[in-house]
């Protein structure tokens, strides 16, 4: 191999990392296959697989090319692309040929079906042989085509050696096309075109349905540098500006920042004063004053005046690029979890090959001729089909899943649904979690109606946070604005205007003592009144974390707010609360809980909790979470109320229940069809029939989870 004669061993030079998009990973031993088998070449010293997104990141020795890094990927049977090649989308790509070898197979297993029905009734002679040779006609092109995704893995395990489940598959399918065929060549009674299509159709159904929901399962860190600007104006030493894309920033570059716009680097401010909004770091809805020497960060956006901020890091260097790394890496340790659809697959193609060699062997050993054997051979590789086993995890979560999205509980990922099952203690965020994360004002029904109209009219005319709030609030209640004179914002102070001649004004508030926290200054004349705001707490927030504890499970608040801010949360909920945490912290402390023990449903909103929603056992975010916080976690969840978070940890328990009793039917079908096939009593068609009405059952059973959200 080309890899063994490039590189001795990695050292000295410092390892680096590549991507790359591998579209053959179906099952836990595929990644096996990958994480083990790769570091053993030289040069490479470690492989990662994400599952769900069908790629794999590679350190290595930077003298390693991608071809290299390729070859090695080849050589234990996977096709692969270096990612920046092979897009993004490499698994939505390969879900969409699925959905045609799918639709192919059902639509050819239909036509046959007709023309058997005709065989079956007693057709007999030419008429027999015409419908026969109709049926090759169609199954032929239809095997070739439908079966791809399984001939061509079965192809690379088999060329390295290795075997999978769909090897049996692939055997069993061309075995019986084969001999259907030279049944209809040499004018034989019976030929099973339809059972081996209608095998192919059962079978990429289960995993058409497996690869649905991974597909829900598919996204990127490459949304979290959405929450950076573009680019960034540069003031050269001259006095003169030129716009720099975010990429080609230095340490030391200076950029002027307007209100409205987000900062391209982290750095330090050396001239001005304004509000940022970091919400998206920190999770606190209230923005942070900044002035000269103060740090502030990538992705934050200024609210209020314009700043001049001296650069001190730009591109992978920024906090946000570290988060962004925290999450990749989380969600690496989250794709090797092995589903039960693996598990139970572990063993599945060694025992179904001894089985049909021992049927083979055994019926040769007796007397029958090749062609008898090999009949009950490719019966029982028909009747063990793993069409029920493929349907049983799929089936049910897709179901699940439908049930939990009506009511407004969106799942990405099958997986996630198991993990769900499996959880032993909740930590939730403050801000924006428990709480619905936007300032909602207090006090209006003190307000005179027309001071409430001349506060609309204010609130309108600024989009800082707390007169967006403000309106919101106002506009609810019918509340119409005012005519004012003069109107205008001044950055950093407030809004300001004139009502019939008297002087009024949403601004900072001018007082030192502020009993609200979060507060604005409405002024009127010579009166002035402070408006307080507070962050609500969900309606059911105290409920929800009491079902969660009366299913067991433990409850920790974990935000990056004051400890202070925590105390009234922490008394009504009942819950433990720890403040001041950073990202590394959260996701320092949820890897505390794992190493004692706990499998933690992480429920966050901020890009703060995003490597902590990602390294969690399984993780849920509100729809009004940051798009990077909803990519990272498993599931979202519409609306004001926390319910669903407990509504979807029941759901999955139930789900998990209904997994098992699908696998105890497809193992209970096992043991009854597979001694019959074994002693000759089973054609390859009744073996198939057998087979799809386990798959049936399988599906029956799974559709009882329809209220399972109820």
């Amino acid at each position: 191999m080309a890899t063994k004669a490039l590189i001795p061993d990695p050292v000295a030079e410092e390892a680096v990392e590549s991507l790359f998009a591998v579209p053959g990973i179906h099952c836990v031993s595929c990644i096996a296959k990958i994480e083990e088998g790769l570091p053993r070449q030289p040069g490479i010293i470690s492989a990662r697989v994400n599952m769900g997104a069908k790629r794999v990141a590679i350190r290595h020795d930077p003298a390693l090319t991608p071809p290299d890094l390729r070859a090695a990927i080849a050589a234990l049977g996977f096709e692969a692309e270096p990612l920046a090649d092979a897009g993004l989308d490499v698994a939505a790509a390969e879900s969409r040929r699925l959905t045609r070898a799918l639709v192919v197979a059902g639509f050819a297993a239909m036509n046959i079906m007709l023309l058997s029905v005709s065989v079956w009734s007693g057709a007999a002679g030419a008429t027999r042989g015409m419908f026969h040779w109709l049926s090759a006609l169609i199954a032929l092109p239809t095997v070739a085509y439908a079966g791809q995704p399984f001939f061509r893995s079965a192809w690379a395990a088999v060329r390295q050696g290795r075997t999978n489940m769909d090897v049996p598959i692939s055997i069993g399918v061309l075995l019986t096309t084969g001999m259907s065929l030279y049944e209809t060549v040499t004018g034989g009674a019976h030929a099973w075109f339809d059972g081996a299509v209608m095998l192919l159709f059962f079978l990429l159904a289960g995993r058409s349905l497996d690869s649905m929901m991974r597909g829900r399962a598919r996204a990127g860190v490459a949304a979290l540098l959405k929450q950076t600007a573009p680019g960034a104006l540069v003031l050269e030493a001259d006095g003169s500006s030129r716009w720099t894309r975010a990429d080609a920033l230095r340490p030391g570059m200076t950029i002027l920042v307007a209100a409205g716009e987000r900062l391209a680097a982290d750095g330090r401010v050396v001239e001005g004063e304004s509000g940022l909004d970091i919400a998206f770091l920190t999770g606190e809805s209230d923005p942070v004053r900044v002035q000269a020497g103060d740090a502030v960060q990538a992705g934050a956006l200024n609210v209020d005046g314009p700043i001049r901020v001296q650069v001190t890091a730009a591109g992978a260097d920024t906090v946000i690029a570290d988060i962004a790394r925290l999450m990749e890496e989380a969600a690496q340790g989250k794709s090797r979890y092995v589903r039960l659809a693996d598990r139970a697959a572990r063993l599945y193609a060694p025992c179904v090959h001894l089985l049909a060699a021992l049927s083979f062997a055994g019926w040769m050993i007796a007397g029958a001729g090749v062609h008898q054997a090999l009949l009950i051979a490719v019966a029982v590789l028909l009747i063990t089909c793993p069409c029920a086993l493929g349907l049983a995890v799929p089936a049910a979560q897709i179901v699940a899943c439908g049930a939990l999205m009506r009511r407004g509980v969106l799942v990405k990922d099958g997986s996630a649904l198991e993990r769900l099952a499996e959880v032993s203690e909740a930590v939730f965020d403050k801000t924006g979690t428990l709480t619905l994360g936007r300032p909602v004002p207090q006090g209006l029904r003190r307000l005179w109606r027309d001071d409430r109209s001349i506060l609309l009219s204010l609130s309108r005319a600024s989009r800082h946070p707390l007169s967006v709030a403000l309106r919101q609030a106002l506009e609810a209640r019918g509340v119409a604005p005012a005519v004012l004179d003069n109107v205008r914002e001044v950055a950093g102070e407030g809004v300001f205007g004139d009502y019939q001649g008297v002087a009024v004004s949403l601004a900072r508030p001018r007082s030192l003592v502020n009993l609200f926290g979060l507060a604005a200054e409405y002024r009127r004349g010579d009166q002035a009144m402070l408006l307080g705001f507070a962050d609500a707490l969900r309606p059911d927030a105290a409920e929800t974390l009491d079902a969660l504890r009366g299913m067991g499970m433990k409850v920790l608040i974990a935000s990056g707010d004051r400890p202070e801010a925590l105390e009234e949360i922490a008394r009504t909920t009942g819950a433990t609360a720890i403040g001041h945490l950073r990202p590394a912290d959260k996701l320092a402390l949820i890897g505390r809980l794992k190493a004692g023990g706990e499998k933690v449903l992480m429920v966050g909103d901020g890009l703060n909790d995003g490597p902590a929603l990602a390294a969690g056992h399984a993780s849920m975010a509100p729809a009004s979470a940051s798009d990077a916080s909803q990519l990272a976690a498993d599931a979202v969840f519409l609306g004001d109320r926390l319910a669903p978070v407990a509504l979807a940890v029941h759901a999955a328990r139930r789900t998990v229940a209904v997994v098992k009793q699908n696998f105890a039917l497809a193992i209970g079908y096992n043991l009854l069809a597979v001694p019959l096939a074994m002693a000759g009593k089973v054609t390859p068609l009744v073996a198939a029939v057998a087979m799809s009405t386990s798959s049936l059952i399988v599906i029956a059973n799974a559709l009882r989870l329809k209220g399972v959200a109820k």
